[in-house]
């Protein structure tokens, strides 16, 4: 079967988060001033070609001021998109792009200085503590990265909608 060459292209929007860590392995999580519930460091790729990793490294020197430089890709997250309902406007799913991006010694994190736009607060909890406090979909992706972290190292993940698909393994 042919594509129609008039049809248009699909417009998945893209974001990169970052899970980071304390020597201790808890997690940094952040509380927006823009949505409930807390998230982690990350946001949305820039139009104009921004790579997923480069959008993971400005996202948290954006938010936190902490420097990126190193990181491993933990896990990629489908978000189909959901129609608008009742008092919830449309959401236009998307790719999520997960970065382990290793744990930071206590004189970095002490540096964190936040957007005071758009975050609020910032806590290092245990990865129990943590996951409550995560979006529904935040924390699903994220419990899936962490458990792979402490599962198998070089583990990447393949989600949809924060959970495994069935019949997809991890590389």
């Amino acid at each position: 079967m042919s594509e129609d060459p008039a049809a248009p292209l699909p417009a998945v929007p893209a974001s990169a988060g970052a899970l980071i860590f304390d020597r201790d392995g808890r997690l940094l999580i952040l509380r927006p001033t823009y949505k409930k519930g807390w998230t982690i460091p990350g946001g949305v790729m820039e139009a104009g070609g921004e790579t997923p990793w480069r959008a993971c490294q400005r996202e948290v020197r954006e938010e936190t001021a902490l420097p990126v430089t190193r990181g491993r890709l933990v896990c990629v997250d489908f978000r189909p998109p959901k129609p608008e309902r009742p008092g919830k406007p449309a959401r236009p799913g998307g790719l999520r792009f997960l970065f382990d991006c290793g744990a930071f010694g206590p004189q970095a994190l002490a540096s964190i200085v936040l957007q005071a736009e758009e975050i609020s607060e910032s806590r290092l909890l245990p990865r129990a503590e943590a996951l409550p406090l995560l979006s529904k979909p935040v924390r699903r992706r994220v419990r899936a990265a962490t458990r792979a972290r402490t599962v198998r190292a070089g583990t990447v993940l393949y989600l949809e909608n924060g959970r495994p698909v069935e019949g997809v393994t991890a590389a």
